[in-house]
């Protein structure tokens, strides 16, 4: 089962059950994870699967494609407890090959989000997020799908790993405010500054 904390801070979706869900290989979602849960509080659980990938980045690549050409969906370790008592659900993903991440999508088909507010965030290594919002808008068709936030990581191909720390966390924290400034119903209702 992953590792869920939990804390109360709020100053954004204010009054609301709120899950932060995410799953990161170079920590780089972790980290962007991290930085939305300090501002909306919450539940955060990071996803794991029964069978790991490789750490070999090739291997992963390549068993990627395989499971996104037939639609498998790996199994997950992961548990939510009690996932029906969440209003708000943030869900964080690295972009892989253009799509959402395989586990991804086991944890979607697993869960019934219907009348929840989904949240998707992502990292990416510079080529944007493909399908993968769209693809979380499709798999919540019964679910208010707000915009996503994306940001860039690390290259893994390139050896570049974590690269979301010191100044660039800054950068990010900055571009997460704004965000949640015009993604929160809250926020919007309230009148907090854009």
């Amino acid at each position: 089962m992953g590792q869920q904390r939990q804390t109360n801070v709020r100053p954004f979706f204010t009054g609301q059950k709120i899950l932060i869900v995410y799953l990161s290989r170079t920590h780089n979602t972790k980290a962007v994870a991290e930085l939305i849960h300090q501002n909306v509080g919450g539940t955060i659980v990071a996803l794991e699967l029964e069978r790991p990938y490789p750490a070999d980045y090739d291997e992963t690549v390549q068993q990627v494609a395989r499971e996104n050409e037939t639609g498998y969906l790996p199994p997950l370790k992961t548990e939510i407890d009690r996932i029906e008592q969440y209003e708000v659900v943030f869900l964080g993903f690295p972009t892989w090959g253009m799509q959402l991440p395989p586990p991804v999508k086991s944890f979607l088909r697993q869960h019934d989000f219907a009348g929840k507010t989904v949240v998707p965030f992502n990292t990416n290594a510079g080529y944007g997020v493909g399908s993968s919002f769209q693809t979380v808008r499709d798999q919540c068709p019964r679910s208010t799908v707000l915009e996503g936030f994306t940001t860039r990581g690390g290259v893994e191909r390139d050896g570049q790993g974590l690269v979301i720390t010191g100044v660039r966390a800054s950068e990010v924290q900055a571009d997460l405010e704004s965000w949640l400034r015009r993604t929160s119903p809250v926020a919007s209702r309230s009148g907090v500054s854009r």
